[in-house]
């Protein structure tokens, strides 16, 4: 029986058992990969995650019907785990664990943190979010003397910015530059200014469409940090829309084809789901940490 708003603080989960999701979704995630096969490691996803990780494998099982001919089993070692103590569900928790993705040494030595969340008792844990930084780019998270994390409320007035309104400013921000609630970088300022580059080429012109993604397993999740401000992951969604001038023809990606529904005469629309990771302080500009983004759908006109 799943129990539903239980009053007690808890640890989210126990050590051991977080140990043992991260395995069982690192099992599932390279039997996928292997086979190109999204049905197994779809019970292991949700969110953010899931939808790129999904769409990812079910256009390259079309493009590769016989499996992953570059397969490489994924590692994820040295894990670190961030548990908070919080009542009722769902309940979550933050891995951050080395990969075998990269260089373990040196400006390439990155971290995997995957956000993984549950719903009930008698449901899996399930990956909703991942984000890969480089180690002094993860803060240290805000522990209790039993070493127990700090989750930050959906509401909170304690932040610049609640952990509630980040996907619907992000979008907006995308779409205007407003509110200038985002530090410059990457993947703020520089991705508009790219954007913007791509707008108006030479027989093709780009728009983009940015919309919240923030209920359900797409909800925003964040942990306090020792410095009073939290690290909150959370979604949005992205269309890139893209007509070619008469006379001319768009290029479609394989991948995109894969996924392709219409036929592409002289627009395609490309659907992607992004994930964010970000540093909310108690006053001031929230700064990306990291970003994800994956194409989950495209449509041809």
């Amino acid at each position: 029986m799943t129990v539903h708003g239980e009053r007690e603080v808890v640890p989210a989960a126990k050590k051991d058992e977080a140990a043992e999701a991260l395995k069982a979704f690192t099992d599932a995630y390279n039997k996928a990969d292997k086979a190109y096969d999204p049905a197994l490691d779809a019970a292991y996803v949700t969110g953010a995650l899931g939808a790129i990780n999904q769409a990812g494998l079910k256009a390259r099982q079309v493009n590769f019907p016989d499996g992953n001919p570059s397969h490489v089993p994924l590692e994820l070692t040295d894990a670190k785990f961030t548990i908070p103590k919080k009542a009722g569900w769902p309940r979550w928790f933050v891995a951050d664990a080395d990969s075998n993705r990269d260089v373990d040494s040196g400006p390439q030595d990155n971290r995997w943190l995957l956000v993984f969340v549950r719903g009930g008792v008698d449901e899996t844990w399930k990956a909703a979010y991942l984000t890969i930084l480089a180690p002094d780019a993860i803060p240290v998270f805000k522990t209790d003397a039993d070493g127990w994390g700090e989750p930050v409320a959906a509401d909170s007035a304690a932040l610049a910015v609640a952990p509630r309104s980040l996907s619907e400013d992000y979008a907006s921000y995308m779409q205007s530059g407003k509110p200038e609630t985002f530090k410059d970088g990457p993947h703020t300022s520089v991705w508009r200014a790219d954007r913007k580059k791509e707008a108006n080429l030479p027989g093709i012109s780009t728009q983009h469409l940015d919309q919240p993604l923030d209920t359900d397993d797409f909800a925003p999740l964040g942990l306090a940090t020792q410095d009073g401000s939290a690290f909150v992951f959370f979604s949005v969604r992205n269309f890139e829309r893209q007509t070619a001038a008469k006379g001319l023809k768009l290029k479609v990606h394989p991948d995109v084809k894969a996924l392709l529904t219409g036929e592409v005469k002289s627009t395609i629309t490309k659907e992607r789901v992004s994930s964010q990771a970000a540093v909310v302080p108690a006053s001031g500009q929230v700064e990306i940490r990291g970003r994800l983004t994956g194409l989950t759908a495209a449509t041809g006109s």
